[in-house]
């Protein structure tokens, strides 16, 4: 079987593959995006529910050297983001190639490359590559994770990570719980209760609940104002726009909204609407869950309730792990970087990771253009790292990646 040599390999073809290799080739560096999918971004087409829009503003949403059009409403949906990355990789001349699984990467000290094996799905065929430099593109969001709850398995409804939830119209009249307070678990918890599902939500954790606005307010303050006076300002607001939630079971943590994602990369919840149905009474709020049996689930309180169905909103986890190799422990056992932000990005050998900040698609674009500033400076500066000098300033690789097959339509390009 024969190496492939290429000067960068990116692995994934979300949207910090697509940002990696859209800042490399502005600077003229090769490049290479594999992806184990058969299309770009498939976490966003496929994965996610039907309602969702970014919950962040679209300036702190695009990626680097594009902005989203004027005509883009503030807060994008979901089809009209997949549109955007698919406008953004024909702006850039981004050319996946897809259904190829990474199996292994390992450093090769000898030769002064990443060697990583991979296979090509649709052929069954195996695939090798010699990489000056790897960028892991994977993301966080590799799996659905799902907690281990005792009696889980007696289930006797639906239960489903929020990867494969949709809409709530297949729910209506039925009895749902919804596991996880986050983004995803409050709007789901939305969706289904709107959709005429009797909805509850189990709320184990502290969480500020915050408006679009309230965050948009914050985020653009916090660039001129110290963080700790923003948070007051955004915690006062939110209480007085939303009252005491502990009543109700939704209490807010001790650090202000953008310290506690400065510190923890825990977002804030942003309301579409979810509060004010849980302060009617129309969704129901648990504590955390102790067993279930059969249909019935016991909480830590000491309740219990049926229910036909249960939606886990209860995250991912990486799956970089499996994978990768000698990466020097840049990552930790949860597949996420041993450093903090912003110094995460960067590991040793030419090994670097791109949107593992947990600070969403600003975080993105930030790695993307640390990663492409590093790279093309060792590139360009005379010293490659090729002891037997067969790859010089990448003269032996083309600058334009093999086409593979495209997913989804062509749109113009934005901005």
């Amino acid at each position: 079987m024969e190496e492939e040599e290429v000067v960068a390999l990116i692995v994934g073809a979300g949207p910090a593959g697509l940002a990696a290799a859209a800042c490399l080739g502005r600077r003229s560096v090769p490049y290479l995006v594999v992806e184990r999918e058969d299309c770009s971004a498939s976490l966003w087409r496929r994965r996610t529910y039907d309602r969702l829009k970014l919950h962040l503003a679209k300036e702190f949403c695009a990626l680097p050297h594009a902005p989203f059009p004027d005509a883009t409403p503030t807060y994008v949906p979901k089809r009209e983001f997949v549109a955007y990355l698919d406008a953004y990789a024909e702006r850039f001349g981004i050319q996946p190639r897809y259904r190829t699984s990474v199996e292994s990467a390992a450093y090769d000290e000898g030769a002064g490359r990443w060697v990583v094996a991979a296979r090509d799905t649709a052929a069954g065929t195996e695939i090798r590559y010699a990489a000056r430099f790897l960028v892991v593109a994977t993301g966080e969001n590799g799996v659905g994770s799902v907690p281990e709850i005792p009696g889980l398995e007696s289930f006797t409804g639906e239960a489903v990570h929020s990867s494969a939830y949709r809409s709530g119209r297949r729910y209506a009249g039925r009895r749902v719980l919804v596991v996880g307070c986050g983004n995803s678990g409050m709007e789901i918890a939305y969706d289904l209760a709107t959709h005429g599902a009797d909805t509850s939500m189990v709320v184990r954790s502290p969480v500020h609940i915050m408006t679009k606005g309230l965050i948009r307010l914050g985020m653009t303050l916090v660039q001129h104002v110290p963080v700790t006076i923003v948070d007051c300002l955004l915690v006062n607001i939110a209480n007085f726009i939303f009252g005491d939630l502990s009543r109700y079971g939704i209490v807010r943590p001790k650090p202000g909204p953008l310290a506690l994602k400065s510190k923890t990369g825990r977002s804030s919840v942003v309301d579409v609407g979810t509060a004010g149905l849980i302060k009617k009474g129309i969704i129901k709020v648990f504590g955390g869950i102790t067993k279930i049996i059969g249909n019935k689930v016991e909480f830590e309180d000491g309740k219990e309730s049926s229910f036909d169905a249960i939606v886990f909103a209860t995250g991912y986890k990486t799956t970089v792990n499996l994978w990768l190799k000698d990466d020097k422990c840049m990552l930790n056992n949860d597949g996420l970087p041993k450093k903090d932000y912003p110094n995460h990005w960067k590991g040793e050998n030419g090994l670097y990771c791109a949107g593992f900040a947990r600070r969403g698609l600003a975080g993105i674009s930030v790695d993307a253009k640390s990663i492409a500033n590093d790279i093309t400076e060792i590139f360009f500066s005379g010293w490659n790292g090729d002891p037997g000098g067969r790859m010089a300033d990448g003269a032996a690789v083309a600058s334009s990646p093999p086409a593979g097959p495209r997913c989804g339509a062509v749109h113009s390009p934005p901005g």
